[in-house]
């Protein structure tokens, strides 16, 4: 049965009590790491470094959570890697480690029996060994090439067993292995996005204004002595909200919304007015083969919604706005 409402305020406080202690534990285990990024670091992203093959990562229950997740972060940021499970890998996977590889294991204890098992095998094929063990003296520590210490003071779980500040612990030491790789092979935002297409960084930084402008036929465009009303009909017809002024494909000028609003209300008659009289000249323009992400940026830059989009000659070439942004996944 529910306890009264007194109960649960308290239950309440304890609840919050419990999780900010947690909470804190964790955070003081990260801490104490910094002070072991030393030699063995070094020497382990050289490892790494130096790797013709791929990073194969081990790690038995909650350390081969850990032990996938990183390898899937070395794998994005330019340090091919994979996760092989040490029971499967006695029975065949381990075929899947070659000669040319590095093998990264993960056991808080250093004395995981399945990872022990895989360990004469592992030695006879003369590969790096990297280890993050919470016991230095472990038999697997004392079998790797080097060791990184991820000990923590304590689990946060109450009864100090099950993993907590441990796995956290590793899981911050695999992610300053992987950003130092990423540093030191000089990888980049766009080679990010080159590992990641079909997510929201993939389509900003991949994905250029050639291929979402509107051109031919669906490029809104008047000569500039046409009235306001042809400029209306083409922007309707286009669905831009704007339309380019041109004079032989040169850009003179264009005819937004704003444009019509502000020659409304001066009282123009859109059947005699010419839209060279009322348009913006000029107009905002970026350059063909540009990132769409740069044309979102110079809209949001200048509070506009379209811009024109001209060839390596200065003649336009397209025109795009906001909402095709919006429809690519940009915004």
């Amino acid at each position: 049965m529910p306890g009264s409402t007194a109960d649960r305020a308290f239950n309440a406080d304890r609840l919050r009590d419990l999780g900010r202690h947690v909470l804190e534990l964790e955070a003081a285990s990260v801490r104490a790491l910094a002070t072991r990024v030393d030699e063995a670091f070094v020497t382990a992203c050289h490892h790494m470094l130096e790797c013709r093959g791929r990073i194969v990562v081990l790690g038995m229950g909650k350390s081969g959570h850990i032990a996938g997740k990183i390898a899937a972060t070395l794998a994005s940021t330019g340090s091919p890697a994979f996760f092989v499970h040490p029971g499967e890998a006695s029975h065949g996977d381990l075929g899947m480690i070659t000669a040319v590889d590095v093998v990264l294991a993960l056991s808080n204890s250093g004395e995981t029996g399945e990872i022990i098992t895989i360990l004469p095998l592992i030695k006879r094929l003369a590969v790096p060994l990297i280890s993050l063990t919470g016991n230095p003296d472990s038999t697997l520590a004392r079998a790797a090439s080097v060791n990184i210490d991820v000990s923590v003071a304590q689990e946060a779980c109450p009864l100090n067993l099950a993993p907590t500040s441990s796995t956290t612990a590793a899981l911050a030491m695999g992610d300053a292995l992987a950003v130092a790789l990423l540093e030191a092979r000089g990888f980049t935002a766009e080679d990010f996005a080159r590992s990641h297409p079909g997510g929201r960084l993939g389509r900003r930084l991949l994905l250029l204004i050639d291929d979402l402008m509107h051109t031919g036929d669906d490029l809104p465009q008047v000569p500039p002595g046409a009235p306001v009303r042809d400029a209306l009909l083409e922007m309707s017809r286009t669905g831009l909200g704007m339309t380019t002024v041109l004079d032989d494909s040169r850009l003179v000028g264009i005819f937004t919304d704003g444009d019509l609003r502000r020659s409304l209300d001066h009282g123009i008659d859109v059947h005699t007015t010419r839209v060279e009289q009322v348009m913006t000249r000029g107009g905002r323009t970026i350059r063909q083969g540009a990132l769409a992400a740069e044309a979102l940026q110079m809209m949001e830059e200048h509070k506009i919604n379209a811009v024109v989009v001209l060839d390596g000659t200065g003649r336009v070439a397209g025109a795009l706005n906001m909402h095709d942004l919006l429809r690519a996944g940009v915004v």
